[in-house]
């Protein structure tokens, strides 16, 4: 049997394929980027079938560098950005339109028209979500009103809706399946039954024949064809609720913060929903076979890695993502500039989608120097709103922040969230957890791994920062920024 197991981790700006062994270390990694595709403001798309080619691609080109073949691995795991939603004929296996992506905002008159009876929380009962244009059941059901046809071919079952972890798996292994994590953010399961909800489906006129079916986040969903021929897909997390699986955070009060095209912080609140008063959503954890559901609290912002890409790419402020870190250091501070990077409204705790990006306290003083280093700490003023919401819903203070993501290597960047949390912050010795998540999905599945107490084993901190700076400086430069938030508000009517 294979030595090794995989996992594919399908993100916003890129798929990546990694081989891990069973200390949990990285064998052999690939990546490719995908387009964006940004037809109107506020729209986001990407091309699925270019992501199922860059796919199979990366699959390929991790193989090929270790000279592994298909046979040395024991099973493999996918992972994926959560809620962009695709519609695909079941016949042809051809997309009907491109996917629209989780920061996609052009549902924003179904959550107003949907939200006029019962409000923006009608549904989070049910769900743990608000009404926003986040979540995919309402982009399923922009879908199904502008692509001709796909009522019809839904309600008849010939056209399938999936996030991007049902179309991988659909071209894999022809199974039309997610997992309880992805259906979790979909706006249409039922936290309580994990099985979709007749009423949501109702009320928002979704056939459940065009829907997959749920299954847990571990086990031998079936054996993959093509460039994985054989191997058994046997694992299946949305990529925030991998990286709070990959980063051992097993018991209640644990929490992870994982930075990358927006920031997810999720913490673990064990084996019930825990509803949340303050902002956040309650979500599925993960769920491993037939083990009990295990729920978290998560709070999603939507620009963080993704300003520093407009940066580079829209305003040509620095020529790689690498670039930010020395600029920002090129200043000692940020100058009274505070940039809120509200390009999809604002996600938790503010939940505002009438909210647009804005740079504020721009005096002749300020340089590029001062805007990067603004950006950088957007991320760390956004991911303190959302762990003091946690703190309050909670009620717990966390001992530590464990932290991954490609921004994680930006040593600026750890020590002001530290400074900004009043709290450590970890990162471990592997910082690709999201894909590590998957892996440990599926070779939990498939006897590679034996329990969980191999995932804790596994785990090691690599570096941690801990806070140095004056409370009293701490609060003012959060004042400042809660100011900035204030002024990015009602600017979309």
């Amino acid at each position: 049997m294979g030595g090794y197991v995989g996992a594919i981790d399908q993100g916003t700006t890129s798929s990546r394929f990694i081989i891990f062994d069973r200390r949990g270390e990285i064998v052999s990694i690939d990546q490719m980027e995908h387009e964006q595709i940004t037809p109107r403001p506020g729209w986001v798309e990407h091309d699925a079938a270019e992501i199922w080619r860059n796919t199979q691609t990366v699959i390929q080109g991790a193989l090929a560098k270790r000279g592994f073949a298909p046979a040395d691995l024991r099973s493999v795991g996918l992972t994926n950005q959560r809620e962009t939603t695709v519609i695909w004929n079941r016949h042809t296996g051809e997309p009907l339109h491109n996917a629209l992506v989780w920061m996609d905002t052009r549902t924003d008159e179904l959550v107003r028209e949907f939200s006029q009876d019962g409000g923006q929380d009608r549904l989070r009962e049910k769900t743990g979500l608000p009404l926003a244009t986040y979540f995919s059941g309402l982009k399923l059901r922009w879908l199904l009103d502008h692509v001709p046809g796909a009522q019809k071919g839904a309600a008849s079952g010939d056209v399938l809706f999936g996030t991007m972890d049902s179309w991988i798996a659909w071209n894999f292994c022809g199974r039309h399946i997610t997992d309880v994590t992805n259906a979790s953010r979909t706006q249409l399961m039922n936290l309580q039954t994990l099985d979709w909800d007749q009423e949501i489906l109702d009320l928002f006129d979704i056939p459940r024949a065009c829907l997959p079916e749920i299954r847990s986040s571990s086990e031998v969903f079936g054996r993959a064809t093509g460039v994985l021929d054989g191997v058994p897909l046997a694992g299946i997390l949305g990529d925030q609720h991998a990286a709070l699986f990959g980063q051992a955070c097993l018991h209640p009060g644990q929490a992870k913060n994982t930075y990358g095209t927006g920031c997810f912080m999720l913490m673990n609140t064990g084996s019930k929903p825990f509803p949340s008063t303050c902002g956040l959503i309650t979500t599925l954890g993960y769920k491993l076979g037939d083990a009990p559901p295990v729920y978290a609290l998560e709070g999603s912002i939507a620009i963080t890695g993704a300003l520093v890409q407009w940066l580079r790419d829209n305003l040509g402020l620095i020529g790689a993502a690498s670039e930010i870190e020395p600029l920002a250091k090129s200043v000692p501070d940020n100058g009274g500039v505070f940039l809120v990077p509200a390009f999809s409204g604002l996600y938790a705790p503010h939940w505002r989608a009438d909210a647009r990006g804005l740079v504020a306290g721009l005096t002749r003083f300020a340089n590029r120097g001062h805007l990067a280093r603004a950006a950088l700490e957007a991320t760390a003023y956004q991911t303190r709103e959302v762990l003091d919401a946690m703190t309050r819903d909670s009620g717990v203070a966390i001992k530590e922040l464990r932290v991954d993501g490609g921004m994680v290597v930006n040593d600026l960047l750890m020590q002001f969230q530290a400074d900004m949390l009043g709290a450590p912050v970890v990162r471990p010795r592997v910082i690709e957890t999201t894909a590590l998540g998957a892996a440990y999905a599926a070779g939990l599945a498939t006897g590679f791994w034996d329990s969980t107490d191999d995932i804790v084993a596994n785990w090691e901190a690599d570096r941690h920062w801990r806070p140095a700076m004056r409370a009293g400086e701490r609060e003012k430069l959060f004042g400042m920024w809660n100011k900035a938030v204030t002024r990015s508000l009602d600017w979309v009517e």
